[in-house]
């Protein structure tokens, strides 16, 4: 399908206004802004349910050039609010089984603008912080569009996971693979699943709503604590299931959210930041091994280092080059470690797809 040439509006909540053409789906959609330096990997960051909630500005010029495919997917429809776009290919080249684009936008209704200056966009969100925003292709009535836009509510404070997660259990992967591995699903890439069953593991994925005693009675030798979107602090219930399944002393591994919600169920911090950390190309130093890693990253808040500094049953692992915010932790007490960003990273560089492996060995470990 060849998009229409209407036009459209980005109105941000500060009253900043950009002007340009409809792709995607028409219509109007609102979410909090983000932006994301990826230049690969389109598909695969707008079906991450991380960003749930979010209207995602890609910081690369040309977006939808090599088109969809449907093997490039991290969940089963678009998971972001609306899209922000430089320039916007009609056209897919690429050899394969491949769609547009736009089908896959329309497809998922998801609203979208593109011919604006998103290099001026990212460096006013950079300034100005993060804030919510609306696309519109159905009026430019700023007015009108104001008052839609008071009626968004902020990020902080918000709970998206139970929007994404699966409503209930089911098993990934052969059942006669070596591991058990519990998934708690609170927004989970299929990737992450898909690099433990290829790591011999069979998972069973369970909601974020299931009671410690039917993840307990599944008897997994490890547990994994998954990604996912919104704010964690609000997320009183998970983090006690989380609590109580790290109690049980199974090994257990945490992704971007899920590392959140380990950190509170520890007694940490979380706080929003002023402009989250989102694309393919994020330096992590391991400060167990000095090693350095490029990374995949998706998260609009982080565990506090000031809740962590006194703390002395959790060693930071961790640290993002860029602030210096913690990237992992790991608890001494327990056989449980996790971090702020993707080692699934898909897209993304594989630098990290050892935590997977050390996951692996931890469990050995226990069984030991």
């Amino acid at each position: 399908m060849i998009r229409s040439k209407q036009s459209a509006i980005l109105l941000l909540e500060d009253g900043t206004i950009f002007r340009g053409q409809s792709c995607g789906a028409t219509g109007t959609t609102t979410g909090e802004i983000a932006f994301n330096t990826a230049m690969t990997g389109y598909q695969e960051v707008f079906t991450d349910p991380s960003y749930y909630g979010q209207v995602l500005v890609m910081a690369t010029s040309h977006i939808g050039n090599y088109g969809t495919h449907p093997m490039e997917v991290e969940s089963k429809k678009c998971q972001v609010s609306g899209v922000i776009i430089k320039r916007f290919s009609d056209v897919a080249s690429r050899i394969g089984d491949i769609g547009t684009l736009q089908d896959f936008l329309m497809r998922d209704q998801t609203v979208g603008i593109c011919n604006i200056d998103t290099r001026a966009l990212v460096r006013h969100i950079r300034q100005a912080g993060a804030m919510n925003c609306l696309i519109s292709t159905e009026t430019e009535d700023i007015d009108h569009l104001k008052a839609q836009l008071r009626q968004v509510p902020s990020m902080a404070g918000l709970e998206l996971s139970s929007k994404v997660c699966c409503s209930s259990a089911y098993s990934y992967g052969s059942e006669s693979n070596s591991y058990r591995v519990a998934v708690i699903d609170v927004g989970v890439k299929e990737s992450i699943l898909k690099c433990l069953a290829e790591r011999d593991c069979h998972l069973r994925v369970f909601p974020m709503h299931t009671a410690a005693e039917e993840v307990l009675a599944w008897q997994p030798d490890g547990i994994i604590y998954s990604n996912g979107p919104g704010d964690p602090s609000v997320m009183t219930e998970t983090i006690a299931l989380f609590k109580k399944l790290i109690d049980s002393g199974i090994p257990g591994f945490g992704i971007c959210l899920g590392h959140q919600l380990i950190g509170l169920s520890q007694g940490l911090e979380t706080e929003k930041m002023f402009n989250g950390h989102r694309g393919i190309n994020h330096p992590i130093k391991n400060l167990e091994t000095g090693k350095c890693e490029i990374t995949s990253q998706n998260h609009g808040f982080v565990i506090s280092k000031a809740s962590v500094a006194n703390q002395d049953k959790i060693k930071v692992t961790h640290v993002h080059l860029n602030d210096q915010t913690i990237a992992g932790i790991r608890l001494l007490d327990k056989p449980v470690f996790s971090v702020q960003y993707h080692p699934e990273a898909s897209a993304g560089p594989h630098d990290s797809r050892y935590l997977f492996d050390e996951f692996i060995q931890t469990m050995q470990l226990n069984e030991a």
